[in-house]
């Protein structure tokens, strides 16, 4: 009977510091309002396009901040190039590379040089410290061609 109680004790505090640690993580990100949406209006999925690229983000449901400035329902841009969501850290600070491109001012759209090729791109929104919100709010990936 002794080392039943110390085995459930000891599951009872392995318990909960596991969800003490879910919890600091998910403490971190900011939660999403319901509905949020943010998507690509140009260029159109499946475009044949020449450089320079002009991509635009569009946002419904949250308003843009920069980066750094902490607002409720608010966001700012990430553009993803070539790189799958399933592959992004979605929990901790997004990277600033080519496949992950930045908007930490607020912008709403990008004019790039793109190699020649087939390109995915996607939109993923971060709160004011590049984290993405709790769900994800990202865009549908879309195909361009480069000439």
């Amino acid at each position: 009977m002794r080392h039943s109680r110390m085995l459930t004790t000891a599951l009872m505090a392995g318990s909960l510091a596991l969800t003490g640690i879910a919890g600091v993580a998910y403490a971190f990100q900011t939660e999403a309002p319901e509905g949020a949406e943010v998507y690509i209006i140009s260029p159109e999925a499946g475009a044949t396009l020449s450089n320079p690229v002009t991509v635009q983000f569009g946002l419904r449901g949250m308003g843009v901040a920069p980066a750094g400035v902490e607002q409720m329902n608010t966001g700012h841009h990430h553009l993803l190039i070539n790189m799958p969501l399933d592959q992004i850290d979605l929990e901790n600070p997004l990277p600033s590379d080519d496949n992950h491109r930045h908007f930490g001012g607020g912008q709403t759209e990008v004019t790039l040089e793109l190699p020649v090729g087939t390109h995915t791109l996607q939109l993923l929104l971060g709160d004011h410290n590049h984290i993405p919100h709790v769900p994800p709010i990202s865009s549908d990936v879309i195909t361009v061609t480069v000439e």
